[in-house]
This record gives C-alpha cells, sequence and structure tokens, in this order.
C-alpha cells in the first residue's frame, strides 16, 4: 500500500462522517489537497450547507469516473475493540469505520487523481464523492443533476463499493414506502368496539408475507444473486400510546428490492388492491384506511456481462468472470439517468462493513492501487 493512500485513508477514517452528520470537514480536506496538486474540484453543497458532493477531472472530455461515498453507518451499540474513527493496523488489515465501506476506495481514487495530474493524460480521470449514500443514495442526485447539464459526461463509471476487488455488474432497485394504517380509537375494555390500527397493520404485513411467498415461488429469477428473486420486507412499525387505549394509527416501512426485469410499481398496485380488501372488511368503520406511499427509491443496475465497460475493467483488475452484488450504489442512478456504463469494483468485503471492527486488508488495498495504475497507462494512451 502507497503511503499517499494510507496518509489519505487515515484523514478519511478520522471523520466522523456518519449519514447524520455534515461532511463538510472532510470536502475541505480533499479539495485542498487536490488544489495542492493543480486539481480543481468543484462542490455541490446540500441545502443547509453542511455536506456536499464533489467533482474533479483531471482534464476536459469524457474519461473514466471514480465513484465513491463519503457517508458511514453508525457505531452506536456495537462492540468495537478499537477506536472506529481511527484508523489502526494488525495482522495485514486496516481497520476502522468505513475503511471496507468505502473510504479505502475513496482514499486510492484521490491518490489516483494526483498520480493522474502528473502525466499526459490523452482521457481525463474523474473523480466523484458522494453524500447519504447510506440512507437511500440521497446525496448523490445533485451531482447527477449537475452532470445531465455538463458539455460532457464520463465515458465509462467504476463505483469502488467492496467486491473484493471482482466485477459486479449488477444489483437490485429499491423502493422504500410507508403504509399508513388507520383505524377508531376507543378504551381497551371495549375494545371490540373500536378498530385497532396495530392489527389492520399486522393483517397488511401478513398481505406482504404472501407476496413474497407468491414472488419466491413463482417470479422472477436471476441466480446472481444469494436471494435470486424480488424481495419484500418490513423494516419498522410503530403505533400506540399506552396499553389501555386501542390505537387509531399505526405506520409500518417497508421495502422491495427488485431484480432487473421486475416492476416494483406492478408489485405496489397489487399491495394496494390487498390492501383496499382488507379496509373492505370493516364496513362498519367508514374512516378504515390503508395508505401506502412511496419514500424514496433507487434503480438497480443491469450491465450486460459482454459491455465494453465490463471487458474494460476485467482488464484492468485481472478478474475473470462477473458477479452481481445484494446491495444497492449510486451506479443505478448514473446508468438510468446518465446513461453512463458502469460496473463496481473495489477492495474489501461488504461482509465486514457496518459491523464493529470493519476493516480492508492491506492485500486488497494493494490489488485496487494496480488496477488504478494500469486505469492511469490506459488513460495516457488514450484508452
Amino acid at each position: 500500500m502507497q503511503a499517499l493512500t494510507r496518509e489519505i485513508l487515515d484523514r478519511l477514517i478520522g471523520f466522523d462522517t456518519v449519514s447524520s452528520n455534515p461532511n463538510m470537514a472532510l470536502m475541505d480536506y480533499v479539495t485542498g489537497l487536490l488544489a495542492s496538486h493543480g486539481i480543481e474540484a468543484a462542490l455541490i453543497p446540500d441545502p443547509a450547507g453542511g455536506k456536499a458532493n464533489l467533482y474533479a477531472s483531471t482534464g476536459p472530455g469524457s474519461g473514466v469516473m471514480l465513484s465513491g461515498h463519503t457517508d458511514v453507518v453508525p457505531v452506536e451499540g456495537q462492540a468495537w475493540s478499537r477506536a472506529p474513527f481511527q484508523l489502526t493496523e494488525a495482522e495485514g488489515r486496516l481497520y476502522g469505520r468505513g475503511t471496507a465501506d468505502m473510504k479505502g476506495f475513496c482514499a486510492a481514487a484521490i491518490a489516483a487523481m494526483i498520480a493522474a495530474s502528473r502525466r499526459s493524460l490523452k482521457t481525463p480521470l474523474h473523480l466523484a464523492l458522494s453524500y447519504d449514500e447510506e440512507i437511500g443514495c440521497m446525496g448523490v442526485r445533485s451531482l447527477v443533476t449537475m452532470l445531465e447539464a455538463a458539455p460532457h459526461r464520463p465515458r465509462f463509471c467504476i463505483v469502488g463499493e467492496p467486491t473484493g476487488m471482482q466485477v459486479a455488474t449488477g444489483h437490485k432497485g429499491k423502493v422504500a414506502l410507508r403504509a399508513t394504517c388507520i383505524g377508531r380509537e376507543g378504551h381497551s375494555a371495549l375494545a371490540p368496539l373500536a378498530l385497532n390500527a396495530l392489527h389492520l397493520a399486522a393483517e397488511f404485513i401478513q398481505a406482504l408475507r404472501a407476496e413474497q411467498a407468491e414472488i419466491a415461488a413463482h417470479g422472477l429469477k436471476d441466480g446472481d444473486y444469494d436471494v435470486p428473486y424480488t424481495t419484500v420486507h418490513v423494516g419498522k412499525m410503530q403505533g400506540g400510546v399506552q396499553v389501555n387505549i386501542v390505537p387509531n394509527k399505526a405506520t409500518l416501512d417497508f421495502e422491495i428490492r427488485s431484480l432487473a426485469g421486475d416492476d416494483a410499481g406492478q408489485i405496489i398496485e397489487r399491495l394496494r388492491a390487498r390492501a383496499a380488501q382488507i379496509v373492505a372488511g370493516y364496513p362498519d368503520f367508514p374512516e378504515a384506511a390503508i395508505v401506502i406511499e412511496r419514500l424514496w427509491d433507487y434503480p438497480g443496475l443491469g450491465t450486460p456481462s459482454d459491455a465494453q465497460v465490463v471487458n474494460f475493467v476485467k482488464s484492468l483488475s485481472g478478474a475473470n468472470g462477473t458477479i452481481k452484488v445484494a446491495f444497492g450504489t449510486e451506479g443505478g442512478l448514473f446508468d438510468a439517468r446518465l446513461g453512463i456504463p458502469t460496473v463496481i469494483c473495489g477492495p474489501g468485503s461488504m461482509a465486514q462493513g457496518h459491523k464493529p471492527d470493519e476493516y480492508v486488508t492491506l492485500e486488497q488495498m494493494g490489488r485496487c492501487e494496480a488496477m488504478l495504475a494500469k486505469l492511469i497507462d490506459r488513460l495516457e494512451a488514450g484508452l
């Protein structure tokens, strides 16, 4: 692992950029570092000014974009044996929150930008760093909007999420939704005369489970995924004030992670129809309702395995085949909104992400640096 990459990673880990926190101090460090090597970076701040995306290029034109996110998941409630926001090394591993997901790649990409600035590239290298990826790829959307209006868009994109340096061509799309269940309040001593909103929510959860079972049994399959079908999952349920009050409102948050060939909109319409059937079973309660709303979503990624970008990145990384990953990335937005052919390839394993004592190995970081060094050589030759 090169000294510069390690120095940058040490600094990046030191910034507590949990998604609920600002990332501007990290971005100020990166912009200053790039500026010291003659690389101008544009910041795209959020409305509050505490967070920003970053976009930098080594030159004009359509080149290869390296993309990573700067936010990390929380450490509260996790049993860390090391300081999570301090880089430490032991037995060939680099520990710290975000080392795998995904400041390790970000550090290597920033170092690659600095190395590229010293070369006479025929094709430019671009760097995109975003915020709030961990809460639904929310922050990167303003960067996508900026690129939509730009005179040039990147020719290819490498999203550096941890894949063990394998080339990943796809991930599922995701829709986050909320079901608000409305009943009628009452005293618990007279509970049968009221309509418990939590009971409505429980019935709707059964409908979600039935939909999942139908998809698993008869829906579209893609064996490249660990779970080879579209999934429906309830993650949160709320309702009630205290035990002697029949609650009149309950909410549950759920998600659909869909294969590229599945239409999440059709699944939502089936669930709305099932919600209407549940409510129709309570004719004595005209106020009864189950209202489903979309909270946010991001598209899946489905780059063909024989696409030029796939063969190009395989030639850089030395990978023989391709994989698909279970987690989402900003790559789907780059592909769907900008038409940029995209793959995912980065150091480490997501099996280490979001856990205490998160780490990336020195071996994986070395392989990432080697891939980016080959990329710079190719960009100097004009691809």
